[in-house]
């Protein structure tokens, strides 16, 4: 088996001073890559400022034999994105890769959020994704190559009781990696959102207080954590994550989960569902409810990878079953 590898190639990882980015970090130099660790060096819920945790990382890696450079700019204002990419293109000239990992919590339920626990998590989720991403992205359309990974969150795409802040970050960045994919798509550049699990500093801010909810309470005391627990660690993440931002990689348009060594593609679909009869004459309430069974039901799948190939799909479906003129 070939060993991918990143020579030439430079890579940003925002929150990189621990977990899941200090191990993309490490590894992407340990192949090859010249990365730029970056690291705000606050809290797991977002306070305070430091430069150890993104200068350890860089003396880990130097000390290795690898290359690398810090930068303590926030993800979370335009300035500070834009500080991020000239620190690659200062240091070496280029950008190739960008991971899109920092962040924090802040949890409590959906009814008692404030702005101070919604704004700054929307900041340095989604808002920063795209004051790092856009010039990154200007880099690399400039030479035609690049790989975008956005880390998103099985909280946002299947549900986490006191995490509504959080989940809609992430799941706004599901969206934001779907278009960057087709317009990079004329570019080279490559996008996916990868769905990690991995017990971090963040666990620390999870409040039990969730458990409160009781079909979401049922749903985690059947989890056998003594079997997944061991296979949490950031480190199990890393693989799939380095995959998808590799040369070798021609995947874009995707969601990936990693969760306790499973790893896995992530499907939108719409199924096949219930169409009006023939004309222009819209469905009633009492349509809708004598038919919903059959838009609820699993059969029938597409894909659709723009709005337009869902508009496709309906038409091909509704001449199927003959309710087009």
């Amino acid at each position: 088996m070939t060993e991918i590898r990143f020579d030439n190639r430079v890579a940003i990882v925002t929150g990189a001073g621990n977990g899941l980015g200090r191990t993309y970090a490490i590894e992407l130099a340990r192949r090859g890559a010249k990365v730029v660790v970056n690291d705000l060096g606050g809290s797991s819920t977002g306070v305070g400022e430091s430069a150890t945790a993104a200068d350890a990382v860089v003396d880990e890696i130097r000390s290795a034999g690898g290359e690398a450079v810090a930068s303590h700019d926030s993800v979370a204002i335009r300035d500070g994105g834009a500080a991020i990419v000239q620190k690659a293109i200062d240091a070496f000239g280029q950008v190739d890769i960008l991971i899109s990992n920092a962040g924090f919590l802040r949890n409590s339920r959906f009814e008692d959020l404030t702005d101070q626990q919604i704004d700054p998590i929307l900041d340095v989720h989604l808002k920063a994704a795209f004051y790092v991403g856009q010039p990154a992205y200007k880099a690399m359309r400039s030479r035609n190559y690049g790989r975008m990974l956005f880390t998103g969150s099985a909280s946002a795409m299947f549900g986490h009781a006191w995490q509504a802040n959080y989940a809609a970050g992430k799941g706004g960045l599901m969206g934001l990696s779907h278009v960057v994919a087709l317009e990079g798509s004329a570019y080279g550049i490559q996008s996916n959102l990868l769905l990690p699990t991995a017990v971090s500093r963040l666990a620390d801010e999870m409040d039990m207080g969730y458990m409160e909810i009781p079909a979401f309470a049922a749903s985690l005391r059947r989890c056998e954590f003594e079997v997944v627990g061991p296979r949490t660690v950031p480190e199990f993440n890393t693989p799939l994550a380095l995959y998808l931002v590799s040369e070798d990689c021609k995947a874009s348009h995707g969601i990936y989960s990693s969760n306790g060594g499973r790893y896995a593609r992530v499907r939108i679909c719409a199924g096949e569902g219930w169409h009006t009869p023939r004309g222009n004459t819209p469905a009633t309430v009492e349509d809708v409810a004598a038919n919903f069974a059959q838009i609820e039901s699993p059969t029938g799948f597409t894909e659709p990878h723009t709005v337009y190939d869902e508009i496709f799909d309906v038409t091909e479906g509704g001449r199927k079953a003959d309710v087009f003129d």
